[in-house]
């Protein structure tokens, strides 16, 4: 089996292999403060309620956005799983073409999307990924990755809402039923959530003119992409797993 490990700013996402078929999947909440022995508890009791055994890992692969958990992981997969982490980052093998300025900033999560969707769709495309940030990684017909946006992910624009406007309340992510709400839940949370949906139609669309690509398939991952992409038509496909599938097939390519 192989363990892949996904590190993002709100959470970590684990995906266990066996060969190119994932058996089980698991999120935890990012804690930068949890020691390796931690999380290595956490791993021992995740693999033991699906029937798993941390013996039967024989390589373990690792993508960060979070640079003081690296270290932290590292160590727990060392101790608690008797494995030294593949990295992803500079030299490793990734069959990425990157156009960028300066390759080395190039998020790891960019960098291991970009790879499974080359991999699983025709080129062109745009991945739009919704975690803590939301971004759009452009990649043309040749497979090239040209880059793309950042924008503040929605967990984000939700909480500084509340935190700047001191009458609006802390609300949950849902979606309203109509977009104009009737009460200030309700208004923020279509705000939000079609307002999301908007950026998301705008962007992909000033992409498309750029890249003078009509046809470009735009695939959604991360957390939230479900929820928006119910309400838009630009993005063609969903795919939550799409980060763990481009760990594995860099995995693969380093054996």
């Amino acid at each position: 089996m192989m363990l892949a490990v996904d590190i993002g700013n709100t959470n970590i996402v684990l995906g266990v292999y066996r060969g190119k078929e994932l058996l089980h999947h698991f999120r935890l909440s990012t804690a930068r403060q949890a020691t390796a022995d931690e999380y290595g508890i956490m791993i021992h009791n995740l693999f033991d309620m699906s029937g798993l055994s941390v013996k039967n890992v024989e390589g373990v692969i690792i993508s960060s956005v979070v640079p003081p958990l690296v270290h932290v992981i590292v160590e727990m997969c060392r101790k608690y799983v008797g494995k030294d982490p593949l990295l992803v980052g500079p030299g490793i093998k990734t069959g990425l073409n990157l156009r960028y300025e300066n390759p080395r900033e190039v998020g790891a999560d960019r960098i291991v999307n970009a790879v499974a969707a080359i991999e699983r769709y025709q080129c062109p495309l745009v991945v739009v990924d919704f975690g803590t940030a939301t971004t759009f990684d452009c990649i043309d017909g040749s497979a090239n990755y040209l880059g793309g946006c950042i924008v503040p992910g929605i967990g984000i624009s939700t909480e500084a809402l509340y935190q700047r406007a001191s009458k609006l309340p802390r609300i949950e992510l849902e979606k309203p039923k109509k977009v104009i709400g009737r009460n200030t839940v309700h208004a923020m949370q279509a705000g939000i959530i079609f307002g999301y949906a908007g950026q998301v139609e705008g962007i992909v669309r000033r992409i498309k003119a750029e890249m003078n690509a009509p046809e470009l398939k735009v695939i959604a991952t991360g957390g939230l992409a479900s929820m928006i992409a119910g309400e838009t038509e630009c993005i063609d496909e969903v795919n939550p797993m799409l980060t763990l599938e481009g760990l594995r097939i860099i995995y693969d390519r380093n054996q």
